[in-house]
């Protein structure tokens, strides 16, 4: 049996990658990269020693979703018809997870979804993912749901209960992987950061927040910096233009602020291991975080990792600068609140996702994750 595994962007090369290592030797593993995030992408892939087989070249400068899809949806039905997997394998709500999606359900070959039913309700928020994601849900022949609500979500949505697995994220079966490379060598930190100080770490990017949203949240940046002066604040910048100018303008020149490159992705767990809180839009923070038991402000008006939060790792702050300020007060002023995290079970999986993944693919027996 032959299974495509598409991806195009650094998550899903890092919460696919335990899976290809899972499926290599017992099936025929064929892995095509779109390009969609170049310079990151290839950052990921090659910690992770993975070598595409097929590469397609996807991107060009400054082209529209509509643009980006077109392309590829046509290049990946062009691998279809040369390859002829058995499954196609995707994972999230990039645009490269849809598109491919969707060349498989048009050319009548079974997708499986990794990742699948994280729901915002809001299909503005995010933008495009939320969109990408539920409609990929009801053309994917195997919906692997990483926790309990997102199957729930599905269900509600009609998806058939018997197209659904839970997994639990395979982010924490990345996660593990990584830091077993750790006892060999630590990550390097980036220059200038100091290794004894007690540290931050911040990372914004999403189109959601891109204008007036990004200066609002670099007003709550400057006065945080400020109020908790005794902090290293470290900000890896997103190389995107709407994100670095407004944060390199705005942001330059504070003494305890470390505006810094885009990491490799065990320096950016790394740093996330290091920190006292994470501030973030991200979505694959919010699930890496509670690994380390490291609580977050999530720089969002929704969130589709809303487990994190009724867990108590999280606090959904909105995207209003006091807002921001007034979260993050909430969390470095009570240390004992920090401290009981330490304790408390990781909600979004328990690093057998790839295992059970691969054991529905090859029609086994699977206890789901949570029981």
């Amino acid at each position: 049996m032959k299974v495509l595994v598409v991806m195009g962007t650094r998550p899903e090369v890092i919460k696919l990658a335990p899976i290809v290592a899972a499926l290599r030797g017992k099936l025929d593993v064929r892995v095509c990269s779109t390009g969609q995030h170049r310079e990151m992408l290839d950052q990921a892939l090659g910690f992770f020693r993975i070598q595409p087989d097929i590469r397609l070249d996807c991107m060009r400068a400054g082209q529209s979703l509509n643009e980006l899809s077109a392309r590829l949806l046509t290049s990946v039905d062009q691998v279809l018809l040369e390859e002829k997997p058995d499954w196609v394998l995707v994972q999230g709500d990039t645009t490269t997870a849809f598109c491919a999606g969707l060349a498989a359900f048009q050319r009548c070959i079974p997708t499986g979804h990794v990742e699948a039913g994280l729901r915002t309700g809001n299909l503005a928020s995010p933008f495009p993912e939320e969109a990408n994601r539920a409609l990929l849900s009801r053309i994917s022949t195997r919906n692997f749901a990483p926790t309990g609500r997102a199957r729930d979500n599905l269900l509600a949505e009609g998806i058939p209960a018997r197209s659904i697995l839970v997994t639990g994220n395979s982010i924490v079966d990345a996660i593990g992987l990584v830091r077993a490379s750790w006892q060999d060598t630590l990550p390097q930190l980036p220059a200038g950061l100091v290794a004894d100080a007690p540290q931050i770490l911040v990372t914004c990017h999403r189109r959601e927040n891109f204008g007036a949203v990004m200066l609002d949240i670099c007003r709550a940046l400057r006065n945080l910096c400020a109020r908790y002066s005794g902090y290293q604040w470290v900000y890896p910048v997103h190389l995107n233009p709407q994100v670095r100018e407004p944060v390199m303008n705005e942001l330059g020149g504070i003494p305890n602020l470390h505006l810094i490159d885009p990491v490799d992705y065990p320096t950016s767990l790394y740093l996330i291991s290091r920190s006292t809180l994470i501030l973030s839009d991200s979505g694959g923070i919010q699930e890496e975080a509670p690994t380390f038991g490291v609580p977050l402000v999530v720089m969002r008006s929704h969130t589709e990792r809303s487990e994190g939060v009724d867990a108590g790792f999280a606090t959904l702050a909105g995207q209003q600068a006091d807002d921001i300020e007034a979260a993050v007060r909430d969390w470095l002023d009570a240390p004992e609140r920090r401290k009981a995290l330490k304790h408390c079970l990781n909600p979004y999986g328990d690093g057998r996702a790839s295992e059970r993944t691969v054991q529905s693919l090859l029609g086994q027996t699977v206890e789901a994750f949570g029981g």
